[in-house]
This record gives C-alpha cells, sequence and structure tokens, in this order.
C-alpha cells in the first residue's frame, strides 16, 4: 500500500484516461471517448442477530453488484463495436470482453518518464454491450461517430500500479 505522502503528493485525476476493449488478449477496436462513467460495485450488507442479544447487531458481507459502464462521445475509424453488438445480439452470447480503464498520470507526457503512466488500472471482466447509440445527424453539426455506449460486466478489479523499479509490482485494492 502507498504511503500517505505519495498519495497527497500526486493525487488521481479524471481528465486523463484510456479505455481498452480486449476478446482473449486481442483489443476489440481503437476508439477514444471523451468520457467514463458507471466504475462503481455495491455489497449487500446482511444483517444478523444473535438470539437473547437485544442490542446489538452484525453486519455481513452480502452480495456484489456492478455498475454499468457508460462511455461517450466516442470517436472510431471502424465498425468493430457494430459489429461486437451485432454479433452479440444475434446469438455469440459468450462472445464477451474485458474492459481496461486507466488513469494516467498527470506528470507523464508520452516520452521518458520514471514512474509508470498509469496511476490506476480497473479491469471489467465478463462484458457485454448493452447500448450503443449514434449521434442526431445534422448537416449543420459535427458531431463524433459514437454518442454513448453502455457495458454490463460481471466483476471489477481495481490495482494500483507500483511506482518502483519493477513495472510488474502492482497494489490490489
Amino acid at each position: 500500500m502507498p504511503d500517505s505522502d505519495s498519495v497527497t503528493a500526486r493525487p488521481f485525476t479524471t481528465f486523463n484516461f484510456r479505455v481498452r476493449i480486449t476478446v482473449d488478449e486481442n483489443q476489440l477496436c481503437q476508439a477514444a471517448f471523451s468520457e467514463c462513467d458507471g466504475l462503481e460495485m455495491t455489497m449487500e450488507p446482511r444483517t444478523h442477530r444473535e438470539g437473547g442479544n437485544n442490542v446489538t447487531q452484525y453486519q455481513l458481507v452480502g452480495p456484489m453488484t456492478y455498475g454499468q459502464l457508460t462511455l461517450r462521445r466516442g470517436m472510431t475509424e471502424t465498425f468493430d463495436l457494430w459489429d461486437w453488438f451485432s454479433r452479440v445480439t444475434e446469438g455469440e452470447y459468450s462472445l464477451r470482453t474485458n474492459v481496461i480503464v486507466e488513469l494516467l498520470s498527470s506528470e507523464w507526457s508520452g516520452g521518458a518518464q520514471t514512474t509508470s503512466p498509469v496511476d490506476a488500472r480497473f479491469t471489467l471482466a465478463g462484458c457485454l454491450p448493452v447500448k450503443l447509440r449514434a449521434p442526431s445527424l445534422n448537416a449543420t453539426d459535427n458531431g463524433v461517430a459514437i454518442e454513448e455506449l453502455q457495458i454490463a460486466y460481471e466483476r471489477m478489479d481495481a490495482e494500483i500500479p507500483d511506482s518502483s523499479s519493477d513495472p510488474a509490482s502492482t497494489t490490489r485494492a
């Protein structure tokens, strides 16, 4: 776990991120989005009371639920996301992907750096597309290719890459 001084010296920022959608370690498409929302998980606690103890209740870990990732205002040169949505709706239910959302360091410029460019990584597993919306078509507007993509996911893992010399070491959250 990073010490508190390193966290306050370089806080996480939300303006610099990248999203990768992969199928069996192969990238599904090359797309860029201006907004990413829905990284959430909720645990429903189960309340347990002991017989004869009327003043104490215990909260036990209950079932987990996950949010729905929403990617907005995206651009891509291919129809890979549309093809993925079509293949799933036509019966390829096993075509589940992983989505990796990485928060990039505000100090990283893409050149030589001393720390990892990734401040935090969220890996979403078992992803299925549930909504894909094109922008409204207007000849006087210069809208983007994908207005919104919503993805349901089964599990989310969060990790903070270690800024030590070993790039493979990470801290899981």
